[in-house]
């Protein structure tokens, strides 16, 4: 039996097809993990001129008031996020996570304000049950409506260029900012965001049109299809979280190093401090400290330290301290990288412990996140 026939398929599964892409589950989905120039190649392609990205197995939800007013439906929304959706400028996106009752995350995601109501894209592997999380919490007062449209993401120092050749406009987008515009005569949704720690768009396209869009992206000659390994090392480099990996709900947003996605106004003393679960665990930790901290790694040597791998205070590997959540080899940085939890007393960068890999304790060197310099427009 073939096993790939219970996998979704995006889109732009054809293409990935044509363009020679080895294909791995996903998510539940049939995705590229690289195409023939590899993974080495296309992160530095990423990096150094612009990547295109399938990420369309994302969900892409609209929820508006069934009062039809901004305010409702942002205010909805802030029950289930410890995030300022209120003070969102129309055009604008946030960061943010659902948190659980323990402060644990639910998941992380990206929330639009625009016109009346919300935009916000999820995680693939978290899709169904934050969908079904919306619906059992907002139902009552919003219309949640799940889109069925395609999402590519190209990111890169030339993606500016490429993109502008289908919409001039777009030069004048700053990061974060989120606009509708029409692509190759095809409406389209575009954000200055992206999970690559370079400047980049995000753009979301009508089902039926995505190839079109996609192929016009592909013809400029600074723009190659990347793959999801590529993904992943780009994200770790910029010091990214992966939900499932680096944040799920045995992390709280504090411990996790993702806080920043908090504002003023959610925390204590804020205009509307807390109404979110997990509200007393996560504001005690903001205003108290957390006991643990997500950090980078950098170990010694050439060899990868991937996931799972157990940090120790000692080369003997008798005191237990965290556990690397995320590893690999970082093409930009030329060597390996890894993000983890180690107690507080442990997270000062230059910090010395050991990975256990293969029965070995190699030494791992605490380092400030992220790896490379973001190339963001502000």
């Amino acid at each position: 039996m073939d096993d790939t026939a219970a996998l979704k398929k995006t889109p732009l599964h054809a293409l990935h097809l044509s363009l020679g892409a080895r294909m791995v589950p996903f998510a539940g989905y049939d995705m590229p993990v690289q195409y023939p120039t590899g993974v080495m190649k296309e992160h530095l392609q990423t990096r150094t001129a612009a990547g295109l990205f399938d990420v369309s197995h994302m969900g892409q939800v609209i929820i508006k008031a069934k009062s039809g007013q901004y305010e409702d439906v942002a205010l909805a929304l802030e029950s289930l996020v410890p995030v300022d959706i209120l003070g969102l400028a129309e055009g604008r996106q946030r960061y943010g996570f659902f948190t659980d009752e323990n402060g644990g995350i639910l998941d992380d995601l990206m929330i639009t304000h625009l016109d009346d109501h919300l935009f916000v894209v999820v995680n693939a592997a978290c899709k169904e049950a934050d969908i079904a999380h919306l619906q059992k919490h907002l139902s009552d007062t919003c219309e949640i409506t799940v889109l069925d449209r395609a999402l590519i993401a190209l990111q890169g120092p030339r993606a500016v260029e490429a993109l502008a050749e289908l919409w001039a406009d777009v030069a004048a987008m700053k990061f974060m900012d989120v606009r509708h515009c029409r692509l190759h005569d095809v409406s389209c949704l575009v954000s200055r965001s992206g999970y690559s720690g370079e400047d980049g768009f995000e753009i979301s396209i009508p089902a039926d049109k995505a190839v079109d869009v996609t192929n016009r992206l592909l013809e400029h000659p600074d723009v190659e299809p990347i793959g999801l390994g590529a993904r992943d090392s780009l994200r770790l480099e910029a010091g990214l979280c992966l939900y499932g990996n680096d944040i799920d709900t045995t992390t709280s947003p504090v411990e996790a190093a993702i806080e920043w996605g908090m504002q003023k106004a959610r925390r204590t003393g804020g205009a509307r401090a807390g109404g979110f679960p997990g509200a007393d665990r996560i504001l005690g930790e903001l205003d108290k400290g957390a006991t643990r901290k997500r950090v980078g790694l950098k170990p010694e040597g050439k060899a990868p330290v991937r996931g799972h791998a157990k940090l120790y205070a000692d080369a003997e590997g008798k005191t237990e301290i965290g556990e690397v959540t995320s590893g690999g080899f970082g093409p930009s940085v030329e060597g390996p990288v890894a993000m983890g939890y180690v107690p507080v007393s442990h997270t000062a960068a230059g910090t010395q412990v050991y990975a256990e890999v293969r029965g070995k304790y190699l030494p791992v060197t605490v380092s400030a996140l992220p790896f490379i310099t973001p190339t963001y427009k502000r």
